[in-house]
């Protein structure tokens, strides 16, 4: 058997191991008025810095595109209908069975990453959030925090990104990025390009235990 390219792989969980975007769809009542939304979340939260509550950001983003700020709670109180991407739960089994620790670095609250975690069917070695590490990403210190508590150093290690704002903060600790680019998002000017980018999580066994993809 081919040894993993990597010793432990990070997750971004709300977007790279689940499919958030439907649930944020159907609270808000239509795909357009939720990709909105979405666009103004990530926006302020990986423009945040030290850690505000979630749910705050989440409501703002809502005010912001015209919408009503009690979606949050709608989107809060529906957590437990989120579902992993369909290959995901393949995808972290091989891995696993490859012996790789795995860890979730996402940008939420104590209490809804651990509804969501459980959403995956999955476990997990680490899970860090941005209420835990204090700061949202794509500051170094959450990603920075769970290499930490897995014992792996940064050029060790490999992070499945969900949307393009994570590869900034993986790049400033020369932490290798896997991009799982499900909805072919457009990156910020000047975002650092990853090391694989793909519209499924199907290649990343490959990825990570055989020849690239």
């Amino acid at each position: 058997m081919t040894p993993p390219r990597y010793a432990a792989i990070l997750f971004d969980l709300l977007t790279a191991l689940l499919d958030s975007w439907t649930l944020w769809d159907a609270v808000a009542g239509s795909a357009e008025d939720g990709r909105r939304w979405r666009a103004a979340y990530l926006r302020r939260t990986y423009q945040a810095g030290a850690y505000r509550p979630y749910d705050t950001l989440v409501a703002e983003a809502a005010r912001e595109t015209g919408q009503p700020p009690d979606l949050a709670k709608r989107l809060a109180a529906r957590y437990g209908e989120l579902r992993p991407w369909p290959e995901a739960p393949q995808v972290l089994r091989r891995l696993w069975a490859a012996g790789l620790p795995l860890a979730i670095v996402t940008n939420c609250s104590n209490d809804l990453a651990a509804k969501a975690v459980a959403c995956t069917g999955a476990a997990f070695d680490v899970v860090v959030t941005a209420e835990r590490a204090g700061f949202y990403k794509p500051d170094p210190r959450p990603y920075r925090l769970a290499l930490d508590e897995l014992g792996v150093a940064a050029s060790h290690a490999l992070f499945v990104a969900g949307s393009a704002y994570d590869l900034v903060g993986t790049h400033k600790l020369g932490l290798a990025s896997f991009w799982h680019d499900r909805i072919g998002m457009a990156p910020p000017p000047g975002t650092p390009p990853p090391s694989a980018r793909h519209a499924s999580l199907a290649p990343l066994v490959d990825f990570v235990v055989g020849d690239p993809v």
